[in-house]
């Protein structure tokens, strides 16, 4: 699964979701750009974002690794 967010200090959040290794972000200059990316990439299968950070300069994902207890429940 991916996590998907925006976010205008990536650093805290970052820090926030434990330092994730495969930390990806992507800067935006207009809001639209950053509300519609984030739409796009939650349209996408495996990806969600909950509604923690505020501000939309950056947005970032990471993938949440599936634990054996939630690989059964998706089957």
């Amino acid at each position: 699964m991916k996590y998907i967010g925006l976010t205008d200090d990536p650093e805290t959040r970052k820090k926030a979701h434990g330092n994730p290794s495969d930390w990806w972000q992507q800067s935006f200059s207009i809001e639209n750009e950053a509300r519609q990316w984030k739409k796009n990439m939650l349209a996408k299968p495996g990806h969600f974002s909950d509604t923690g950070g505020e501000g939309w300069h950056y947005g970032y994902t990471y993938i949440i690794p599936l634990l054996h207890e939630n690989r059964k429940n998706l089957c």
